[in-house]
């Protein structure tokens, strides 16, 4: 890890006075992301107090990052009692539970770093941003993509003006093949009365590049069809066990979304983070095996009470004309490596595998973008979650809220655009958006 952390500190060398200080609200795996970048760069942030209810995670970030045990709380509701004692809040609690404490400290004026999705209704949306602009706090949500390299590439090539005027935009996300079952079948998100929809969970990232994308255009209106397939107990093998440990070898080898290959096997290659680390506190054989038996990991993919959908499109119409599409599926070899097609009137933009090519209508010449190697691609996103803290500290740091690019109101119309893609779907209509965003 030293290395790691020297590589990246010769890597952004500025330097200023004072660190800025935060309050994590939610230990798991993206709490700790991004409190990691205090054990980065101490002198940049310090993570001086903490909330989360489990108990290894609360001690573990607390050891970390060296917090004092009069500001490690079971519940934030404790912290929020307290006069303000940092500078802003990072909320990474489960997504039904980001409007209350996001709510709760913004009225005692801290900044927040809220994971996304925002919150899951549109009504909870709206009243985080009006009550952190009533209190005057900068809200910065985590679309991480917007600040990862190859996004940003794009958007600068569409502004310069290389491809004219963009007509359509094609957009998949290949959530991958064992990872939509370990996240959305077996995982947190997989029952939309208990966590979200699958469109705001994990592609609220896409519909809001999609809107970066179209600049100043205005998305008039959208369609969308998905299902649930596959995932469901009447496609469960016949002699099948409802859990992966008891089930027939013959069935449990021939099964690609095994909880034993999933799990076990990256156990025994070495591999303790995730999603091995998601499953027990301690990923050793022991403690794997004990929570596939037992845990909801281990269940079969065939008998969860998952109801979000597997795959889903989604169409957008823009003023002008212009149009996109937004594909999810879940059954794909790629995990999260979006694939785009960016169509203009002077040219077009591919993106596949984070190569980024344009061609030109005129010359007939293709021009492969460079994009630096990435030091950051040890974090997640392919680096997007460095990007996304680093910038919003150094935001704090300057007093500069202008380098956040995922603010309130930018981050809500892209939400906004997710809730009426759902109304399409579940009402099978075409949702029309108003000039104001409702619908």
């Amino acid at each position: 890890m030293s290395k790691i952390i020297n590589m990246l500190r010769k890597k952004n060398p500025e330097q200023q006075t004072g660190a800025v200080t935060c309050i994590v609200v939610g230990a798991g795996s993206r709490g700790s992301t991004y409190a990691a970048y205090a054990q980065y760069y101490p002198d940049r942030m310090k993570v001086v107090g903490l909330a989360e209810p489990r108990e290894y995670q609360r001690n573990e970030m607390k050891e970390k990052n060296e917090v004092p045990a009069c500001n490690v709380f079971t519940d934030w509701r404790e912290a929020v009692k307290r006069d303000k004692f940092a500078d802003f809040v990072i909320i990474t609690t489960v997504d039904r539970d980001h409007k209350d404490p996001a709510i709760a400290f913004a009225k005692k004026g801290y900044h927040i770093l809220l994971e996304k999705p925002m919150a899951v209704t549109e009504a909870d949306c709206r009243e985080i941003v009006s009550t952190c602009k009533q209190y005057n706090v900068t809200l910065t949500v985590c679309h991480v993509l917007r600040y990862v390299p190859w996004a940003k590439k794009i958007k600068e090539v569409i502004t310069s003006g290389r491809i004219g005027d963009v007509v359509n935009i094609q957009h998949t996300e290949p959530v991958g093949f064992w990872h939509f079952p370990h996240s959305f079948v077996r995982g947190n998100w997989r029952n939309e009365e208990e966590s979200s929809n699958c469109l705001l969970a994990k592609c609220c990232h896409d519909v809001d590049l999609i809107k970066c994308w179209m600049g100043e255009k205005k998305c008039q209106r959208i369609s969308s069809f998905g299902n649930l397939s596959h995932f469901r107990k009447e496609d469960k093998p016949e002699g099948a066990a409802s859990r992966c440990m008891d089930c027939p070898q013959k069935i449990e080898t021939s099964c690609p979304y095994s909880a034993k290959r999933l799990y076990l096997d990256e156990v025994k290659s070495g591999n303790q983070g995730w999603p091995v680390s998601i499953i027990a506190d301690v990923p050793d054989i022991e403690s794997v095996t004990e929570a596939l038996k037992t845990g909801p990991y281990g269940r079969c993919v065939y008998e969860c009470d998952n109801d979000v959908m597997s795959h889903q499109v989604v169409n957008f119409q823009f003023e002008g004309g212009a149009t996109a599409s937004l594909t999810m599926v879940a059954f794909t070899k790629k995990v999260c490596q979006r694939e785009v097609k960016v169509y203009g009137t002077r040219g077009e933009i591919s993106m596949v595998d984070d190569g980024i090519k344009v061609f030109d209508f005129l010359t007939g010449q293709t021009t492969t973008e460079h994009l630096e190697e990435e030091f950051a691609q040890r974090w997640g996103h392919g680096g997007a979650d460095y990007h996304l803290i680093h910038t919003f500290v150094t935001a704090m740091r300057e007093n500069n809220p202008e380098l956040i690019e995922t603010g309130a109101d930018d981050t809500l119309n892209s939400h906004l655009l997710v809730f009426a893609a759902e109304k399409a779907r579940k009402e099978n209509c075409v949702v029309t958006i108003n000039p104001d965003g409702t619908f």
